[in-house]
């Protein structure tokens, strides 16, 4: 494919690249634009590494081509929170301590957002069914179900607000 320019909504700025319509979204984020929390995993869209939310729903980044998100909000881990204020889900991340190398946590995070956008209040399948594609090797799978959990408490706090 040619290149032409191409316009990206990434964590609420606009940008243009001059590439491809079939170059993967994730080395636009990760070469162009610095953003380190997506992640090159497999590359095939099996381990969730690279998610970000495009329109609020969780998609594998290194799979999805950057012609087919022309214009469409593009949120990335660095786009969730603002400075002194984490998001919910990355601060439940961090209270329960879901982290051990940090290379799956930005999927992770990315998928319980989407999650909790369209379900407050998310069953134990429910949760478990969103992270089931996300794969995590050093298991901390308790860990990070409990972040999940919290995530939820931390944003039914926010919505009524009182201290979690």
């Amino acid at each position: 494919m040619r290149p032409r320019s191409i316009s990206l909504d990434v964590n609420g700025c606009s940008h243009a690249f001059v590439v491809a319509e079939d170059t993967p979204l994730l080395y636009i984020l990760r070469n162009d634009l610095g953003l380190n929390g997506p992640k090159f995993g497999c590359g095939l869209g099996e381990c969730g590494a690279c998610a970000v939310l495009v329109e609020g729903r969780a998609v594998r980044s290194c799979t999805v081509k950057i012609g087919a998100v022309e214009n469409k909000a593009i949120t990335t881990l660095e786009g969730l929170g603002a400075a002194g204020k984490l998001h919910p889900v990355q601060q439940a991340f961090i209270e329960m301590q879901a982290a051990q190398c940090g290379y799956c946590i930005n999927g992770m995070i990315v998928a319980l957002v989407a999650l909790l956008e369209r379900n407050a209040n998310p069953t134990e399948a429910d949760i478990r069914k969103a992270l089931s594609r996300h794969l995590c090797r050093c298991g901390t799978h308790v860990e990070i179900l409990a972040a999940a959990r919290r995530a939820v408490e931390l944003m039914h706090a926010e919505c009524i607000g009182v201290p979690a």
